[in-house]
């Protein structure tokens, strides 16, 4: 487990879990079976977050499945969108509560959805978009509205 996911968790934040950068494209190319065993001995309902890091050719952006408001949500630092992306995510968490509950878990009930241009910081470059998927994930650990900036100094 990630120190700053341990750390988060002893100061009263929130429960967060992040998947390798490897998950989704396993996921993709063999379906749930495939990741089925990713998660063994551990329970990824109980989280409050669970990151998603996403490496789509030559740019990275990240994927968030966010268990106190259902939602899965895609973030891109140069304003593209991704539903289908998250329609996979919550159709693994669909089979993923099946295995682990053995119950159905109402995907109805959840939001699926890209940030909207103005919602998160873009890139002004061609090469930053792995640190601002990074750093998505990092204010969106800590609970913070995600409002940095790419200033060079």
């Amino acid at each position: 487990m990630n120190l700053l996911i341990t750390r988060s968790e002893q100061e009263g934040g929130l429960k967060v879990y992040a998947f390798n950068t490897f998950f989704f494209p396993k996921l993709c190319a063999g379906g749930y079976q495939a990741v089925r065993r990713w998660t063994k001995g551990m329970d990824i309902f109980e989280k409050d977050v669970i990151f998603v890091p996403l490496h789509l050719g030559v740019h990275w952006c990240l994927a968030v499945v966010d268990f106190r408001v259902k939602e899965v949500k895609y973030y891109d630092s140069t304003y593209r969108r991704n539903d289908d992306i998250c329609w996979i995510l919550l159709h693994y968490l669909k089979e993923e509560y099946k295995f682990k509950k053995k119950e159905d878990l109402h995907i109805y009930k959840w939001t699926v959805t890209s940030a909207k241009p103005g919602e998160v910081p873009q890139q002004m470059n061609g090469s930053d978009c792995g640190v601002f998927a990074c750093k998505y994930a990092d204010y969106i650990a800590r609970d913070k509205p995600i409002n940095f900036t790419q200033v060079y100094y």
